[in-house]
């Protein structure tokens, strides 16, 4: 299985040999580091720990520093994120590096991220309700949820669609494309739309 982290860097137009335009993510896919091997015996499950990213060694806690040692990506710094991916029989050690060369052009991948939070929306924004009529005296009720309540049980019914927080749920995207990958850069090009805001962090998995 191959597997990387990322960012997302932006959307893109993407023409195919027909000229027909499609669109497509520009993601900077790593590189990252190994930071410790799971297995069976001692942890019970078998994954990859991987480290990406840099930020200052003082923000981070001594717990994590002590955990990575001197497995760490330069003098003062320590990795930003810290993630696994469930991998039987691994075929890396710990301090190894992974890279976008780890991807072929045509592998089709899932991608996972933090969508963009919105925030409280209503109805209308958040479950595509239509909003009241515009006619019949009915002045302020266009963005209105409508009637939420029954007669019988008198209380308003568990999963009813309301006004609500929306976004910052995390998403996976299955059967995307990768269409180009600079090596030099370690940038990767996706065919199709990825979650998130720009910089997000995305976890990239090839079967």
């Amino acid at each position: 299985m191959k597997f990387i982290l990322g960012t997302k860097v932006n959307m893109t137009q993407i023409f195919d040999d027909s000229g027909r335009v499609h669109p497509g993510t520009l993601i900077s896919a790593g590189p990252v580091k190994v930071t410790q091997i799971r297995n069976l015996d001692k942890d019970k499950y078998e994954s990859v720990q991987v480290g990406f990213g840099e930020k200052k060694s003082k923000n981070t806690s001594k717990a994590v520093l002590g955990h990575l040692k001197t497995n760490v990506p330069a003098e003062g710094k320590t990795f930003k994120y810290i993630k696994e991916f469930r991998v039987s029989k691994p075929e890396v050690v710990v301090g190894d590096v992974i890279d976008a060369t780890t991807f072929s052009e045509g592998d089709v991948i899932t991608i996972t991220g933090i969508s963009k939070s919105k925030g409280f929306q209503g109805v209308v924004k958040r479950h595509g309700f239509a909003g009241g009529r515009r006619s019949h005296g009915q002045k302020h009720s266009e963005r209105e949820p409508g009637s939420i309540g029954a007669t019988a049980p008198q209380r308003v019914l568990k999963g009813t669609r309301m006004g609500g927080r929306m976004g910052g749920d995390r998403i996976t995207v299955k059967n995307l494309k990768i269409v180009k990958i600079d090596k030099d850069n370690n940038l990767i090009l996706v065919s199709g739309a990825v979650p998130g805001r720009r910089g997000t962090l995305v976890e990239i998995i090839a079967k």
